[in-house]
């Protein structure tokens, strides 16, 4: 019997730090809503020099969360649920070969749990798929 041991990690290389790609991202992205998380992402099958089959941003504003350590605190945890959840949206992408470029802001005014986080962001990933799917349906007609 072979055990299979997932890799839940986040390189560096999975962090959108461009900021070409990030303006390309706000410019030309789509966006939802999966409360307490606005989703911008912007999807294509060759997005050169990606290893990775997406590059992730998180951020959390500052008008709302007046000290730092709130926002690192919740940076971190959105950061740690999408590491733990993208296997399924990887595999996603791989079985459609596209490439994915997606900023996760934090758009609600109080600082939730982390298990709340995780289940939202949960959420999020399956709103993703369904929205990709839509837009990959979409071209191809």
């Amino acid at each position: 019997m072979v055990i299979v041991m997932k890799r839940y990690t986040f390189k560096k290389e999975e962090r959108l730090c461009s900021k070409r790609l990030i303006d390309d991202l706000f410019h030309n992205g789509s966006s939802f809503v999966v409360y307490p998380f606005r989703v911008v992402y912007l999807d294509s099958p060759a997005i050169s020099g990606l290893n990775f089959p997406a590059k992730v941003i998180t951020s959390v504003p500052k008008k709302r969360f007046k000290k730092a350590v709130d926002r690192n605190r919740l940076k971190r945890q959105i950061r740690e649920s999408y590491r733990m959840e993208k296997d399924k949206l990887y595999s996603y992408l791989q079985d459609h070969s596209l490439n994915l470029l997606l900023a996760i802001q934090y758009v609600g005014n109080e600082k939730l749990p982390f298990d709340s986080i995780q289940n939202k962001l949960s959420q999020l990933i399956g709103r993703l798929e369904n929205e990709l799917s839509k837009s990959n349906l979409g071209e191809r007609n």
